[in-house]
């Protein structure tokens, strides 16, 4: 493991962080998530205002800490726990926008693949296409999850976008066609990030707006109200 820290992004040490990591992209939210959820939450991150926490959820060590928006931003931040602070799995917890009618507003949409319209893997010299897939092993985990949960899940394919405000309101059609469950902004960078480390990753998302109806949730409604996301990703980090 490098030695390569503090880093510019993370003033911490490797035994500040527990091995699985849980990733929304709000900094208020991780701080929710740290007072709401872990027994004994500690600063262990502040740089920027991206706020990092380790706490004990059923006695188990876990971590929360923000990843900002976009792929570049989560990039970094998984890039860095990853391969600087010993970090083995990372879940993401964000939102989405439900692209499918029966993907409903406040469903669970899990990520076993994230489509991407970034070109975030040409940073890899790649001599093709790469299809980022989460972990299996946290897939896995977080299924028995949620069926102890009576939670039911959409499993699928993300869209992971670098355009919140596009130019072409037919972008996302193509996606919706070939069976796109929802749309974020960073799931595939961190599976790919993933994948380069040789660790684990899974994205699970509530979904926050439509793109075919309209409705959506307040920016209040997301920081506080996905708590059955936030404990099927707390159940899944302390079973792997």
């Amino acid at each position: 493991m490098s030695t390569s820290y503090p880093t510019a992004h993370i003033h911490a040490t490797p035994a500040d962080f527990a091995p699985t990591v849980l990733m929304p992209g709000d900094p208020l939210r991780s701080k929710w998530i740290a007072e709401t959820f872990l027994e004994n939450p500690t600063l262990v991150n502040n740089v920027r205002g991206v706020q990092g926490y380790t706490g004990t959820y059923k006695g188990k060590r876990v971590s929360v800490m923000a990843s900002g928006m976009g792929m570049p931003s989560i990039g970094i931040y998984s890039y860095e726990l990853y391969n600087f602070f010993g970090v083995e799995n990372i879940i993401r917890v964000g939102s989405a926008g439900g692209m499918q009618p029966q993907v409903k507003v406040r469903d669970i949409v899990v990520g076993m693949g994230a489509c991407t319209d970034s070109r975030y893997a040409n940073n890899f010299d790649l001599v093709g296409t790469f299809a980022p897939t989460c972990s299996y092993d946290l897939l896995a985990a977080c299924m028995t999850a949620a069926r102890e949960q009576n939670l039911t899940c959409h499993v699928g394919n993300l869209l992971s976008s670098d355009v919140f405000y596009g130019d072409n309101p037919a972008a996302t059609d193509g996606w919706r066609k070939m069976g796109v469950l929802a749309v974020e902004m960073e799931a595939a960078a961190l599976y790919m990030n993933a994948a380069r480390a040789g660790k684990r990753a899974l994205a699970i998302c509530t979904v926050s707006d439509h793109l075919l109806t309209g409705e959506q949730t307040t920016a209040a409604e997301r920081q506080t109200s996905f708590a059955d996301m936030i404990t099927l990703a707390l159940e899944t980090a302390v079973s792997v």
